[in-house]
């Protein structure tokens, strides 16, 4: 039996998915379902680039404000919510746009990652809090001769999780299952091009109000915990706003370099996989990515 097709327009930062996302669904007559782990949280707009009703341009979007500041989200939630607005969307004879450029939750939509319900170890997690990601992994692969790769490796939540669930004696992850089949597209620039662009975005942003963003988001409760933890935007404004960055000129340095590696980062995660349509962003992106899709639903 054939599965229900789902298309995913997935890459690095400012490069124009979610404007894509939303001209490919007004004419394929879709809706979209956004993968950003942090465009989950309420309040979080600026910062994160999350799309404005204007940009929506009627064409509904899901995933977007289901969790408030502080709150944890994982990203088992975060597929446990997205199959429900796939599903959602398949039900009301529409097709499914998946849409960003968190790759951990785009994959474990798009493989069918299979989640365990082992409950966190408290006396555990808190022997390995104070470790830093490579004291993490270093332990990672001595209990398991395994090397990750794509950022995985840094990532302490994730290798915190992976260490719990080997004490429990889970060996490795439960192979995944599939729901979709995936069309998946790519949207890149060239290096110079991509700093570009995060460059004039990122004054956009500053200049439309993400410091007083953070300000607010502070004064409303969210801890600087919570801040500081999202990264990138939010960690550098905080680290302004409480005087360990002095000047706005500095902020945006050291925040737009951030970003860039950040995109880097991004770039070497996408290029491990070979399933993906890499539009050409010099030619005309929109029409390679609509004959595309239109030949994958065909078949």
């Amino acid at each position: 039996m054939s599965l229900p097709k789902l298309i995913v327009v997935l890459g690095t930062t400012a490069c124009g998915k979610s404007g894509l996302g939303v001209e490919l669904a007004l004419r394929f007559g879709g809706e979209i379902v956004s993968a950003d782990s942090r465009q989950v949280y309420r309040g979080l707009d600026l910062g994160t680039g999350k799309i404005t009703p204007q940009e929506m341009r009627g064409v509904p979007h899901h995933m977007l404000d289901v969790a408030e500041p502080n709150d944890p989200y994982s990203v088992a939630q975060f597929q446990r919510g997205a199959y429900g607005a796939i599903d959602g969307i398949l039900s009301r004879g529409k097709l499914p746009f998946l849409v960003g450029g968190t790759g951990l939750y785009l994959r474990a939509v798009t493989e069918g990652f299979v989640f365990t319900g082992t409950s966190p170890d408290p006396a555990l997690r808190s022997s390995l809090e104070d470790k830093t990601a490579p004291e993490l992994y270093a332990l990672y692969q001595a209990q398991t001769g395994r090397t990750l790769t794509g950022g995985e490796e840094h990532n302490r939540h994730r290798l915190i999780r992976t260490l719990e669930k080997l004490s429990a004696g889970e060996e490795g992850p439960p192979p995944p299952c599939p729901r979709y089949d995936c069309l998946l597209l790519g949207v890149s620039y060239p290096r110079e091009v991509v700093c570009q662009r995060i460059d004039e975005r990122l004054q956009r942003r500053l200049d439309g109000g993400m410091v007083e963003e953070v300000a607010a988001l502070r004064a409303n409760g969210a801890s600087d915990a919570f801040l500081e933890g999202l990264g990138l935007e939010y960690r550098y404004i905080l680290r302004y706003l409480t005087g360990a960055i002095p000047t706005l000129a500095d902020l945006t340095d050291e925040l737009g370099r951030a970003i860039k590696r950040f995109a880097k980062r991004q770039v070497m995660w996408f290029k491990r996989d070979r399933d993906v349509l890499w539009l050409d962003m010099a030619g005309d992106p929109g029409a390679q990515a609509a004959q595309a899709i239109g030949a994958f639903l065909a078949r």
